[in-house]
């Protein structure tokens, strides 16, 4: 089998090596697994370079690359009634997904329904529970509630168009180029506008042109450096803003006057901390939900590019591309 590794820190490109292993046999309680699809997250750029993390949970070289993905069982050791050989699978927690095949325990692995797009179900394992908590664990939104968000036409921002829209609350997304808004307003976003200067008036502007009603009470950063403080200026008092990445390469900055005078809380997010709040049952229900909505399409992700194992580098080149439309996944 051929699994990608990560051999130091630096640039993905030039750090990720193709390994050959031997495939054993899947032991008791184990199944082979035929990787079909995984995709290239921003974190798995991150980790690449040494960036993602802190202390001793940054991951040390040389580690396995991929996060989640999807496969179909080929073997299965004893003892397994399933899932059984034929049966596509979601691959997730799993120690490196990118490569053409692996073996793993058969209890983690849940069957994905055939109907299901593959590509579309590589990714249901980090992004959307990533939109879905960030929405839900640090305030309570109402109906027609605002919520705003930058980097709006990321992955985890479209879902955070998707989930919000089903739940009944609207959004104002901010993007970095004029040629995002109106996939974007498409694809469902309420308000789309550029980030940049004087946002706080502009957004308060978009929100009175349809409607009004109160500011955003919680804002969704992905960026840093000085777009937290650029959304932090959007909220109510009392609002919260919610970071999960540093697309800027920069530390969060929120004003003192925003935090004294308006009360705004800049709260981090990680998913497995935000799984971990919840029981198996919880995490178990909550994915059964998202997948649902993958299923009947609330979800989807835009994809740009497919990569064979082979051309691991130039997948990961493009995917640290700027001006993405889409994910860029590794097809073995």
């Amino acid at each position: 089998m051929l699994r990608a590794q990560i051999s130091r820190w630096g640039e993905p490109s030039a750090v990720v090596e193709l390994i050959e292993m031997e495939s054993p046999a899947p032991g008791p309680g184990e199944v082979r697994v035929k990787v079909e699809a995984s995709p290239i997250h921003p974190s798995d750029l991150l980790k690449c370079r040494g960036l993602y993390g802190y202390g001793e949970s940054v991951p040390m070289p040389p580690f396995w690359g991929g996060v989640e993905g999807v496969g179909l069982v080929t073997d299965a050791g004893a003892d397994v009634e399933t899932p059984r050989p034929g049966e596509r699978v979601i691959l997730a927690r799993l120690d490196g997904i990118w490569g053409d095949e692996l073996i793993a325990p058969a209890s983690g692995l849940t069957v994905l329904p055939p109907e299901l797009d593959p590509l579309q179900g590589s990714m249901l394992i980090a992004n959307p529970p990533t939109a879905e908590l960030m929405l839900t664990d640090f305030t309570t939104l109402e109906a027609g509630d605002w919520v705003i968000q930058n980097a709006a036409n990321s992955a985890v921002g479209r879902h955070v168009v998707s989930l919000a829209k089903h739940s009944g609350w609207r959004t104002v997304n901010l993007v970095r180029r004029q040629e995002a808004i109106a996939p974007l307003e498409a694809h469902g976003g309420d308000v789309v506008l550029i980030d940049g200067p004087e946002l706080a008036t502009r957004v308060a502007d978009a929100i009175d042109s349809l409607g009004g009603g109160a500011l955003a009470k919680l804002a969704i950063d992905a960026v840093g450096g000085d777009a937290t403080a650029r959304i932090a200026g959007c909220l109510a008092p009392g609002g919260t803003v919610v970071n999960y990445g540093l697309l800027s390469g920069e530390d969060c900055r929120v004003p003192a006057r925003l935090i004294v005078f308006n009360d705004i809380r800049l709260q981090g997010f990680l998913l497995p901390r935000g799984l971990k709040t919840r029981s198996p049952a919880e995490i178990a229900a909550l994915y059964e939900r998202l997948l649902g909505l993958a299923m009947d399409g609330t979800l989807d992700v835009e994809i740009e590019a497919t990569y064979p194992l082979a051309e691991i580098g130039a997948a990961l080149d493009h995917a640290d591309r700027a001006g993405r439309t889409g994910k860029v996944l590794i097809t073995p």
